[in-house]
């Protein structure tokens, strides 16, 4: 049973590491990266569609991704979306075939904004592990009353709780000091 526990802390602090690296992915560093795109949704015959299911995605060079649509009808509508997603922070170029997405130097400011948005991603997961950790220990100290589990036994798995959720915060913080040196970076 205290396996169970611990298999279920460790597949919560997977799902929390899953998502803060799409969570960081989707932050803009200055480089063109696909990843920015991800929650972009354009109408496509009656429905929103993701765009990286309605053309194809090419980052260019390091400030250049380009946009080519599988049908031309849809670039007017794909400009259109990609200038009123504001959080991007960028002016889509339409030459008739396909849009180019110029990327522009993040300010200094703007670095600093990002890098807070990075910390405070980082400090979500951190406290979905630890109330991953609370709920295992619960669970832990219910069988131990319960009598389905020794007291020694218990106590060994309340550690292995521990250390599990050290390992975890400490690949947050790390993945957050990765992203954050990222965005630094000119």
């Amino acid at each position: 049973m205290q396996d169970e526990v611990i298999s279920t802390l460790k597949e919560q602090g997977e799902e929390a590491t899953s998502a803060l690296q799409k969570a960081l992915a989707r932050i803009r560093t200055g480089r063109a990266n696909l990843s920015m795109l991800d929650s972009v949704r354009v109408e496509y015959y009656g429905s929103k569609s993701p765009l990286n299911q309605m053309a194809t995605l090419t980052v260019v060079d390091p400030r250049l991704i380009t946009i080519k649509p599988f049908d031309r009808s849809t670039l007017g509508e794909i400009e259109r979306v990609l200038r009123a997603t504001s959080d991007l922070g960028i002016s889509p170029q339409n030459d008739g075939e396909k849009i180019m997405l110029p990327i522009p130097p993040l300010t200094e400011e703007r670095r600093r904004e990002f890098t807070k948005v990075a910390k405070a991603k980082g400090e979500e997961a951190k406290i979905s592990i630890r109330n991953a950790r609370r709920d295992a220990n619960e669970m832990l100290k219910e069988l131990e009353k319960a009598g389905e589990l020794p007291e020694d036994d218990a106590k060994r798995a309340q550690a292995e709780v521990q250390k599990i959720t050290d390992e975890y915060v400490k690949i947050f913080e790390d993945t957050v000091a990765k992203k954050e040196k990222e965005i630094m970076e000119v």
